[in-house]
């Protein structure tokens, strides 16, 4: 089948978000500072902002557990803007060539919804998209299929009767990629966005 729509991940496919950018100035350390984001602010704890929970929230439970640790876990989202480098210049350019040939594309991405509002006022291209689910907003993460599913309600609004055959995702998470293969998408796992334009070639896409 045709592939008729391309949903992408945000964060390490267009948008380059890494914590280490705020936290190699807090922690300079290296061991200690992969230690606090490992077992502290972790990803396990920020997917929980992602599903929904609000900030403030998750910040004082954490704090409660880890007390000694109060400066820098506020700072996690307190200064969470200086996580966020910029765009990813050569996904960007991938997702253009697939603008310029008219190929509908879709956002669906793991994000709070506290904090997306400053991605979308400072990074335009996020505006291109004609729809995006974001996490945080419908309280589901992935790789839950409830979201996918949620996505592909969103996409079939706009190309009514489209199957899941008919659908590619990117995301720089393999187990994202693998729950959208799962369900019957064309998942891809971004590395680099050479290899995500040769996968797209092969599935007959203009990149």
């Amino acid at each position: 089948m045709a592939i008729k729509a391309v949903v992408f991940d945000f964060g390490g496919v267009l948008i380059d978000w890494n914590p280490d950018y705020l936290y190699r100035q807090l922690i300079p350390d290296e061991t200690e500072r992969r230690w606090f984001l490992t077992h502290v602010c972790s990803m396990d704890w920020v997917i929980r902002q992602d599903g929904g929970q609000p900030i403030a929230e998750g910040t004082r439970e954490l704090i409660a557990k880890f007390p000694d640790h109060a400066r820098l876990i506020r700072a996690f989202y307190e200064r969470w803007h200086e996580m966020v480098a910029g765009v990813l210049e050569d996904g960007v350019a991938l997702m253009e060539q697939l603008e310029a040939a008219d190929v509908p594309l879709f956002g669906l991405t793991n994000w709070s919804a506290e904090t997306f509002p400053y991605a979308w006022e400072h990074y335009p291209v996020l505006r291109r998209f004609r729809d995006i689910v974001v996490s945080g907003r419908v309280k589901l993460v992935k790789p839950d299929p409830a979201i996918f599913a949620e996505m592909r309600r969103c996409i079939e609004l706009q190309i009514p009767g489209i199957e899941p055959a008919e659908l590619v995702f990117i995301d720089d998470n393999a187990k994202n990629a693998e729950a959208a293969t799962a369900l019957g998408w064309h998942g891809v796992h971004h590395t680099s966005a050479a290899r995500t334009a040769w996968q797209l070639r092969e599935l007959g896409l203009p990149v």
